[in-house]
């Protein structure tokens, strides 16, 4: 007989999106606590329309996407159902196009092309290179990933993309190089965004070496099978699954490699809130809500416990152990 262990982030499926809740919009249209999504954290679903805003015309081509579909990497997979894909690119936080929920038709503005990538700071040669250059050495792949909103609600997505190693390997970083700042594009010409002086743009993210080349660190170059929609972040997105989502930096530019921790976007506005690391940890609560549980987007009715580190724990635990006087969790 044969029994299968589950893994830390699988869930019974009792716990899946009925596919009755997918089909009723309103009801899944619930205000949730305003907050950074996913700072480059996308797809939030409180305080939105009933039908999503849509592009005026249709998208430009995207010149990559030939190269999806990619092969899945089944190292990574879910027990639940994958969110569906119009939840996923229908709401989202992208503060440098406002602070709706609702960005994708201001989002369309961006141009995806040119678009040069650096990879500078202390690395043995720093470089420019294009996007699609960056593509074509890269080992693309599909994983599904879990997604934790700090604002406590939950996804499911199917990235495609790259290990984050890829890159540092790529970089050749010098032995003084501790932590990898990235920062996201600046263009208040599109992003009107960026306009906001109270906001200490470029976004900025950053981890340490340790945590870009742990396994699950992953860049995101497309979602669903398709190049990554410029609302989601277009054109390369930082996806670290067991963290909450506003530490995925979105419209990704620049890589620094650096001995000195960076200050992030969110960590700068409000440190007391939004720290550097950022963990998963639902006995941690937020200063203003409870992190003990979490709304599945298209799930109905209810919550469903909040695992540590977003279930990830086998992966990245050890990356926390004997840390004293460090605020992990938030």
């Amino acid at each position: 007989m044969l029994i299968k262990s589950p893994r830390g982030w699988e869930r019974p499926l009792s716990q899946s999106t009925p596919e009755s809740l997918f089909r009723n919009r309103r009801s899944l249209v619930k205000a949730l606590a305003a907050g950074p999504i996913l700072a480059a954290a996308p797809f939030a679903l409180s305080g939105c329309d009933d039908a999503p805003k849509v592009a005026a015309k249709p998208p430009e081509p995207d010149p990559s996407a030939h190269l999806y579909p990619v092969s899945r990497n089944e190292r990574y997979t879910l027990d639940r159902p994958i969110t569906p894909a119009v939840l996923a690119t229908s709401y989202n936080n992208y503060y440098e196009f406002g602070s709706s929920k609702s960005v994708v038709r201001e989002a369309q503005a961006l141009p995806l092309r040119p678009w040069m990538v650096s990879i500078d700071g202390l690395v043995e040669k720093p470089i420019e290179i294009g996007v699609d250059e960056l593509l074509q050495k890269m080992p693309l792949e599909e994983r599904l990933y879990r997604h934790r909103c700090v604002e406590a609600w939950s996804m499911d997505v199917p990235w495609s993309g790259f290990a984050l190693k890829a890159l540092v390997d790529m970089a050749k970083p010098l032995s003084g190089a501790r932590y990898l700042q990235m920062a996201s594009f600046q263009n208040p010409k599109v992003a009107p965004g960026q306009k906001s002086s109270w906001y200490p743009w470029p976004y900025v993210e950053g981890v340490t070496l340790a945590e870009a080349t742990n396994e699950l660190a992953f860049i995101a170059t497309g979602a669903y099978g398709k190049p990554l929609p410029k609302q989601n972040g277009a054109p390369l997105r930082l996806t670290l699954p067991w963290k909450y989502g506003f530490k995925s930096a979105k419209g990704l530019v620049r890589f620094t490699f650096t001995d000195t921790r960076p200050v992030s976007f969110w960590e700068r506005i409000q440190g007391r809130e939004y720290g550097f690391w950022a963990n998963v940890n639902p006995e941690v609560s937020h200063p203003r809500w409870s992190q003990a549980s979490e709304r599945v987007l298209g799930r109905d009715g209810g919550k469903v416990p909040t695992r540590l580190y977003n279930g990830y724990g086998e992966y990245v635990a050890h990356l926390y152990k004997d840390m004293k006087d460090e605020r992990l969790f938030m």
